[in-house]
């Protein structure tokens, strides 16, 4: 960092930056981990690619935690994502992922545990060997969920930093809880002037194509057995009943391979995906999905399990 370029101060409780530039640039030479939080079109992704690319440019091994299940940089919808960025070349890269954690949804209203513990498993194998790790988050930031979530990633992801993106002070009740119950420093900055809004229906059209990206034909298909999947399946559960549902396939040391979908046909359970080999087992995922489309719906799995109308 140039002396004419201060770093910008955290204060005790937080502090409005309007230079992205110069937050970006700050945030990359400090290193350490750090959290990026807000609602959706708040710029969120956008700052952390500049982030990314000052701490390329000085030389610094970083890491990507993408969090963000249901609008990914990294990797497909419903997985956490991690992208090592080692130069700026590695930014054309960014949605190839180093590494997955599978969530299962891309609501993250129905899984705030597997969230959680997703985002720490890879920001701890992250924090190993960078320079720095910036972790991007979902646009969840209100009420009970939106705040338990931002909570449990603070309790168990332990950044130095939280950089908050707002328009007017729509954060200030996850700051305030932050503050109150961590020793994490907050920096807000206001949502860039130039920021365009993406519409909800080119949001879902982006998720469609990621997961035609990520279930992209040829399928190999592979015959499974009931008794490979986690959550374990009930006895006497009619399989035709796991038709089309997503899946993260497993490598037996907790990280996942990539996306399958599930097929029952003539009573054989086979699972569709590019990521057979190396498969040990399969986390079975809170969304089904049409094959042709690629158009999800949420499940809820105590109901598929035990019978209860779908």
């Amino acid at each position: 960092m140039l002396p004419s370029d201060p770093p910008i101060p955290a204060a005790s409780y937080h502090s409005l930056v309007t230079d992205h530039t110069q937050l970006a640039s700050s945030v990359a030479a400090q290193g350490g981990v750090v959290m990026l939080i807000g609602a959706p079109d708040t710029g969120k992704s956008t700052l952390a690619g500049e982030i990314l690319r000052q701490a390329a440019s000085q030389g610094k091994v970083t890491a990507y935690v993408d969090a963000d299940v249901a609008q990914s940089t990294v990797g497909p919808p419903g997985c956490v994502g991690l992208k090592w960025v080692r130069s700026v070349e590695d930014l054309r890269t960014i949605s190839e992922a180093d590494a997955l954690r599978f969530v299962g949804s891309t609501n993250p209203a129905r899984l705030v545990l597997q969230m959680v513990l997703a985002t720490a498993a890879l920001v701890e194998q992250a924090h190993a060997s960078a320079d720095l790790v910036v972790i991007d988050t979902t646009g969840t930031v209100s009420g009970v969920v939106g705040q338990t979530l931002k909570y449990h990633k603070v309790e168990t992801c332990h950044p130095r930093l939280v950089v908050g993106l707002q328009r007017g002070s729509e954060l200030d009740p996850i700051i305030g809880m932050l503050q109150r119950f961590f020793s994490v420093d907050v920096i807000t900055a206001e949502v860039h002037p130039d920021l365009v809004p993406v519409s909800p229906d080119v949001r879902s059209e982006v998720r469609v194509q990621q997961f035609g990206k990520a279930l992209s034909h040829p399928l190999e298909a592979w015959r499974i057995k009931p008794t490979v999947f986690a959550p374990t399946l009930p006895t006497g559960l009619d399989l035709d009943r796991l038709a089309g549902m997503v899946v993260g396939v497993q490598d037996g040391f907790g990280a996942c391979l990539g996306l399958g979908v599930l097929e029952y046909t003539e009573g054989v359970l086979r699972v569709l995906t590019n990521h057979g080999e190396g498969m040990q087992g399969l986390r079975l995922g809170s969304m089904r999905i049409d094959p042709q489309t690629y158009e999800t719906k949420p499940v809820n799995l105590r109901e598929l399990m035990f019978g209860l109308a779908l």
